[in-house]
């Protein structure tokens, strides 16, 4: 068999780990024949394709970013300026390059381009990746965990600064609708206030929670905020909640916005294992001829689910989720 792998949106921890476990199964196990497919679906549509060695995969566990790099070329969108039949145009470099099945790995985006090529014949494999975690259908993807675990050293960082100097201290995470990484790291870096985009919050309310800390000789509180929380004025997330303590409370306040640091370096050893799991089971998946599927972390097994389940959801914090509800006991106020 020949197959293709891409890579997809924005870059995070284990991408490189995943084609390393998705192509080392496929030369190695399967005697496939295998290509790489360069800046995303542009490279389908630029038949900017190239053959992948053993020798091509040396060095990946272990490296952040994506050796095939990636683009958010989004194919089936319809731009009044394009002229070109993107799907077709992708369909003909398929079947020219007689691939016989195409390894996708992305977030949400991808993943529902992924089903749209599915629908189309394509015999697809996909893997959902992102540092968000907000994929529907997995119980979690590659990268969170290392996002997680940079996000909650920075935290760590800050206690020392904001006790020295008696502040207030708000960083930033990422997450624009899932707050999942503001929820792991605020929790596992002691933040005192948590602020996700699932949960509205009133500023009155983390003013009172930041004096009654000081009434009890806290004199610092560490604010974790998810960038995907509603402001005003187009304020960034940090930026807007500092300002409004400060205006509540009259306490100096500093925001830390950590930005694109939760994407880089090197995946984490719990995101390399994971990376190279899913990778060899869409290989397995593309074996048995089980296509138009993602593959799927459900506790601690590895499955996969419909790619038409999985198009167009989002997997979101509930309100009752354990993290919140034990926070909410020990006195973390989350808005």
């Amino acid at each position: 068999m020949k197959i293709g792998i891409l890579t997809s949106g924005g870059d995070c921890p284990g991408i490189n780990a995943t084609i390393r476990g998705v192509c080392k199964t496929a030369i190695n196990h399967y005697g496939m024949e295998v290509y790489g497919i360069h800046s995303g679906f542009r490279g389908l549509l630029d038949n900017d394709i190239t053959p992948l060695t053993e020798e091509d995969l040396t060095g990946l566990l272990n490296r952040g970013g994506t050796i095939l790099g990636t683009s958010r070329e989004r194919p089936f969108k319809k731009r009044l300026s394009s002229s070109q039949n993107k799907p077709a145009l992708m369909l003909k470099t398929i079947q020219e390059m007689q691939l016989d099945a195409l390894v996708c790995i992305g977030g949400k985006g991808t993943q529902k381009t992924a089903a749209k090529l599915a629908q189309m014949g394509v015999n697809i494999v996909s893997i959902p990746k992102t540092i968000d975690n907000d994929v529907w259908g997995t119980d979690m993807s590659f990268g969170f965990d290392t996002a997680v675990t940079i996000a909650t050293e920075a935290i760590d960082r800050l206690h020392s600064t904001a006790s020295a100097h008696q502040r207030v201290m708000v960083i930033e995470v990422m997450g624009h609708k899932a707050g999942w990484i503001a929820l792991h790291s605020g929790m596992a870096g002691g933040g005192d206030i948590i602020l996700i985009p699932e949960l509205e919050y009133n500023i009155r309310n983390i003013g009172n929670a930041i004096i009654e800390r000081l009434k009890k000789g806290k004199t610092y509180s560490i604010v974790v905020v998810a960038e995907g929380i509603k402001t005003t004025d187009g304020k960034k997330a940090a930026e807007y909640i500092a300002q409004e303590i400060e205006y509540e409370t009259g306490f100096e306040t500093r925001e830390t916005v950590l930005g694109y640091i939760q994407r880089g370096g090197a995946p984490t050893a719990f995101d390399r294992n994971l990376a190279t799991r899913m990778g060899g089971h869409a290989t397995e998946m593309i074996a048995n001829g089980q296509f138009g599927r993602m593959v799927t972390l459900q506790g601690s097994k590895i499955g996969s689910i419909p790619l038409e389940d999985v198009a167009g959801r989002l997997k979101l914090v509930s309100e009752n989720h354990d993290l919140i509800l034990q926070g909410k006991r020990m006195g973390i106020c989350f808005g």
